[in-house]
């Protein structure tokens, strides 16, 4: 058997979405890391009580995009996602949090 395809998704075309409003962000990090610096407007559901039925959903001509600290976690989510029965929820940002700082773009703090 084979892992299930997920999808990686660009740092521009992540901003571009996040601009438009067509991108729907899950930060699956802990509440530490969450609160220390995320991308802003990214839906806290952390991994260690990952809750699929919490994961926004995300409509016509919109996307939902899983990050987390640098793509680990965000395959783990994405694939209880998909056992879950959402086929939605298969692109994440692989690089992560570490990506998004890297390339010099702003976090927000706090929970």
């Amino acid at each position: 058997m084979t892992a299930a395809a997920f999808n990686d998704i660009a740092l521009d075309e992540l901003k571009a979405g996040l601009a438009d409003g067509s991108i729907l962000l899950v930060d699956v990090r802990e509440a530490d890391e969450y609160s220390a610096g995320h991308i802003k407007g990214a839906l806290f559901n952390p991994l260690s009580r990952f809750d699929p039925s919490k994961l926004p959903v995300a409509g016509e001509g919109r996307k939902v995009v899983i990050y987390c600290r640098s793509g680990r976690r965000s395959v783990s989510a994405m694939e209880q996602a998909r056992l879950a029965g959402r086929r939605d929820c298969n692109t994440h940002f692989g690089g992560g949090i570490l990506a998004w700082l890297n390339a010099g773009e702003p976090v927000e703090e706090g929970i």
